[in-house]
């Protein structure tokens, strides 16, 4: 049986920018209801084009703001410029959490009519071709923000569309991000004849770099090659492999409640072989680094997290990763 939030860490969500969406997900009028963070959520984008995430639930009467009646009955309610209308009642919110109407009051409640936010309003990035919102248990703003990308722009011709893969995983995004100081496990887990050599971990900030030498056998004979890693917060990653082919990997993952986590991620090659060697190649690289994730889950979804594991000398440098994450662990106020 797999456990899912039966007490298996004990960690807190953890705060930064995460994913909900791709951004190709989230049409002009589009709202869509979303869980994460152990909240209902609904991404809806304006008429102007801006995507905007906020609290599920009209603070009128309670009704769900993610789902149409009539004649958008199995869609999203109605997006009416930019504000997102209330199927129950017809009340309108933007972004910000105002009430931008009500269609049948002659005078709103005193708070609607001094223009405060009530409707919870969550902070919104598109940036790489993705949605980020910013989460804190205590509602602090960030202290932080996202770096664009060049690869991931969606101008870029030199790199293909995304490839994108999706998964639900039963644990805790600790436990998830711990595999990017562990070099032991590729040869038990995935079954690397060798282990890879550590070039790199470095922590600064909210950023972590990390970089795995590898030797790769080919038909052709060994060829050296790289994992290169830089995490922005505990959510957002950029790798880097290079070796038989070029490949970089938006590793994205998002809290959906405390144990339980998405994976996002979108797999980029270079447009100029994508016809020929991105075919054979470009393809089983990413095959044989989605068969990784679905052997990783074998273990993540099962394991007991432990304050203090007993390590040995060729383990990689866990406490040093389990620092940098703790500024990450804020408990709720």
């Amino acid at each position: 049986m797999i456990a899912t939030d039966t007490g298996r860490c004990p960690l807190p969500i953890p705060i930064g920018w995460f994913q909900v969406l791709f951004a190709s997900e989230l049409e002009v009028g589009d709202a869509i209801p979303l869980r994460y963070f152990g909240q209902d959520l609904v991404a809806f984008r304006t008429e102007s084009g801006v995507a905007k995430v906020v609290d599920a639930y009209c603070p009128h009467m309670g009704a769900h703001l993610g789902y149409g009646i009539r004649e958008n009955a199995g869609k999203g309610p109605r997006v009416i410029g930019e504000s997102l209308e209330c199927p129950f009642h017809g009340w309108q919110w933007n972004g910000e959490g105002q009430c931008t109407h009500i269609p049948y009051a002659n005078n709103p409640p005193p708070r609607v009519a001094k223009g405060e936010s009530i409707l919870g309003a969550w902070p919104v990035r598109e940036i790489n071709q993705q949605i980020l919102v910013w989460y804190h248990p205590n509602g602090a703003a960030p202290d932080w923000e996202p770096e664009a990308l060049a690869e991931a722009s969606e101008d870029n011709a030199e790199w293909t569309a995304f490839d994108i893969h999706e998964w639900e995983i039963h644990a805790h995004m600790q436990e998830i991000g711990e595999n990017g100081v562990d070099g032991a496990h590729f040869h038990f887990v995935h079954g690397t004849s060798d282990l890879p050599e550590t070039a790199l971990q470095e922590f600064d900030g909210h950023q972590r770099r990390g970089k795995f030498i590898t030797r790769q056998p080919t038909p052709r004979g060994v060829v050296d090659g790289a994992i290169e890693t830089c995490s922005y917060g505990t959510g957002l990653s950029v790798v880097r492999f290079t070796g038989i082919y070029d490949t970089i990997l938006l590793a994205n993952i998002t809290p959906v409640e405390r144990e339980i986590s998405r994976a996002m991620y979108a797999f980029i090659q270079p447009s100029a072989t994508s016809e020929t060697l991105g075919k054979t190649v470009g393809k089983a690289i990413i095959a044989n680094i989605c068969q990784q994730m679905e052997e990783d889950q074998i273990i993540w979804q099962r394991k007991q997290y432990f304050e203090r594991p007993l390590l040995c000398d060729g383990d990689g440098p866990f406490a040093k990763f389990r620092r940098w994450y703790s500024q990450f662990l804020v408990e709720p106020a």
